[in-house]
């Protein structure tokens, strides 16, 4: 059996060739959205050393995100309580300081609760319309399209009779680094 090894002369760091994709399967979807998600909290979580649980049942926030570190104040061990939600209705790059998005205000009343003892935050994925478009691998790296941004909706008022869309800004990307100051401001008593 012969085994293929990378041609020399492609440097290492290049995303393989985009190829033709076998069928895939037939869940919905958002179903498989909401798997992609999970995929990126659990990505960002473990780079920023997180550790996370899934309540059950949810009862409305999808994901609890602990973070332990001795610079915590409050208490060695501080958590977050996080709700995904993905589209593909708005387009990657938004442009300007913020997008809309748009909730049930069910939704936005558990989220925007103010003052908690456990804060929470809701965390947008903006992701392609076409599943071929959602990732491509390389010898080096995962990529992962399009993006996760998050916003802290304390105290936001409800708006709509039935839905409100809130301001997400896009200089808030959700990734490890940003994590890590989310709980750094928690576990000094702030807010994410």
């Amino acid at each position: 059996m012969a085994l293929a090894q990378p041609d020399p002369a492609t440097p290492a760091s290049s995303l393989l060739p985009e190829r033709i994709a076998p069928p895939r399967g037939s869940l919905a979807t958002t179903a498989c959205m909401e798997t992609l998600q999970v995929g990126y909290l659990h990505a960002v979580a473990a780079a920023a050393g997180c550790s996370l649980a899934q309540p059950f049942p949810d009862h409305g926030i999808d994901w609890h995100v602990s973070h332990s570190a001795r610079g915590h104040a409050v208490d060695d061990e501080v958590t977050i309580k996080v709700q995904l939600k993905a589209t593909y209705q708005i387009a990657p790059h938004p442009p300007g300081p913020t997008f809309s998005f748009t909730l049930d205000n069910d939704h936005l009343i558990k989220l925007a609760r103010s003052p908690v003892s456990v804060h929470k935050i809701l965390v947008v994925m903006i992701v392609p319309r076409a599943r071929d478009d959602w990732l491509r691998a390389g010898h080096d790296r995962l990529a992962l399209r399009h993006c996760c941004y998050w916003i802290n909706l304390a105290g936001h008022p409800v708006t709509g009779s039935r839905r409100t869309t809130v301001r997400i800004p896009t200089s808030r990307i959700f990734d490890d680094r940003a994590l890590c100051e989310i709980m750094t401001r928690v576990g000094a008593g702030g807010r994410p």
